[in-house]
């Protein structure tokens, strides 16, 4: 089960790797100054998402992000109704019909909250047709709503999404930095911080993967499938596949819990195309956390197999992984230098695909038999 004691402190105030972020966030909020619509830039694990919940979580919250009352709780756990994440949902980027679908929903009341807030992901993926649909709704959205855009590059994104916003960047974070940051958050030990920040990718998403037992789970399901792969048949394989998939959708309980709450409760008074609208969004959402849920067990995969490939360098002090490290120990004795970076690159092709919105299943089955021949293969 998932811990879920009540967070007892602000997000914004939990981005102590970006200071200078969160004092220009926390101006803005406690000034009721907030830009209706946000372009965060930086590098990947540099926190970006992390501080968009945060922001969102001071903009809903009536106390400017108290931590503690029902609606913080509710971003925190990622299942507030009013506060909608999206990431394109094919190869090519955002669909037309996703930026359709959420101009639409620009324009419904909030559910619960004063306010909505939509966190976009990837924002270099919003493509010619996608974004000219968008220009208007972003240049000025109905009063309460706030837009944050996520890019690596303003270079990389249309220069017409850039100027409606106001652009944020954001330093590159250092594992070391990551890791103290959720030792201070958590009280937990070094390597098991470092652990959490290789798997979650951000200190904030790392802190909450600490306390959440089924992440944890998902994890400890792909270190026992990485360390059976040696010794594992093709059926054996494809069950692992499904035993991941199975562990990976655990944490989304809660959600959809929520979400039929959400649907029951606006049954009444919305007109039966608004409730599908409603519906498709959550939909939408649940693939959108359920597709997080993957990458974050592919990182998993990818940092135990940096450990083999460190074990077999024979670099000292070197694994993240200290509490499977008989597992790193294991692979390393059954493979070579180049079958360690051979199963590192199907991690690698696997998160493309996934970005990319392939099956999870089947990417998982693909890339575990890549794993295997690779590790073998010498």
């Amino acid at each position: 089960m998932s811990s879920h004691a009540p967070e007892t402190a602000s997000l914004l105030a939990a981005l102590d790797t970006q200071p200078r972020v969160r004092a220009f966030l926390t101006r803005a909020v406690e000034s009721d100054r907030t830009s209706h619509a946000y372009l965060f830039l930086g590098a990947p694990g540099s926190g970006k998402l992390d501080a968009a919940w945060a922001l969102a979580q001071a903009i809903i919250c009536e106390s400017h992000g108290c931590g503690t009352c029902e609606a913080c709780v509710r971003v925190a756990r990622r299942t507030h109704p009013d506060v909608h994440y999206l990431a394109p949902e094919s190869v090519t980027g955002y669909l037309i019909g996703q930026t359709r679908d959420l101009i639409e929903d620009v324009a419904l009341a909030p559910i619960r909250a004063h306010a909505k807030v939509y966190i976009i992901d990837r924002a270099e993926q919003l493509r010619a047709d996608s974004a000219n649909a968008l220009l208007k709704t972003l240049e000025e959205p109905p009063r309460g709503v706030t837009f944050i855009l996520l890019g690596t590059s303003s270079e990389t994104i249309l220069p017409t999404i850039v100027s409606r916003c106001q652009c944020v960047p954001f330093r590159l974070v250092s594992p070391a930095d990551a890791a103290a940051a959720v030792a201070r958050a958590t009280g937990a030990a070094p390597e098991r911080c470092r652990m959490a920040v290789a798997v979650a990718g951000s200190p904030q998403r790392a802190v909450a993967f600490l306390k959440s037992a089924e992440r944890q789970e998902a994890r400890r399901v792909m270190v026992r499938a990485l360390d059976a792969l040696p010794h594992a048949d093709d059926l054996d394989i494809l069950d692992a596949a499904k035993e991941l998939i199975v562990a990976v959708k655990a944490p989304l309980a809660e959600v959809k819990s929520t979400q039929e709450a959400v649907l029951s409760q606006n049954a009444d008074y919305l007109s039966r195309g608004a409730l599908k609208q409603l519906e498709d969004r959550q939909k939408r959402e649940l693939n959108a956390r359920e597709r997080s849920g993957i990458m974050e067990v592919l990182a998993s995969a990818r940092s135990l197999l940096r450990d083999v490939l460190v074990v077999r360098e024979g670099i000292a002090d070197g694994i993240t992984n200290t509490d499977v490290a008989e597992v790193s120990s294991r692979l390393a004795a059954k493979t070579d230098t180049p079958g360690a970076v051979g199963a590192l690159d199907a991690v690698a092709r696997a998160e493309r695909a996934i970005a990319r919105n392939s099956t999870p299943q089947l990417t998982l089955e693909v890339m575990l038999f890549a794993i295997r021949k690779a590790l073998l293969c010498r």
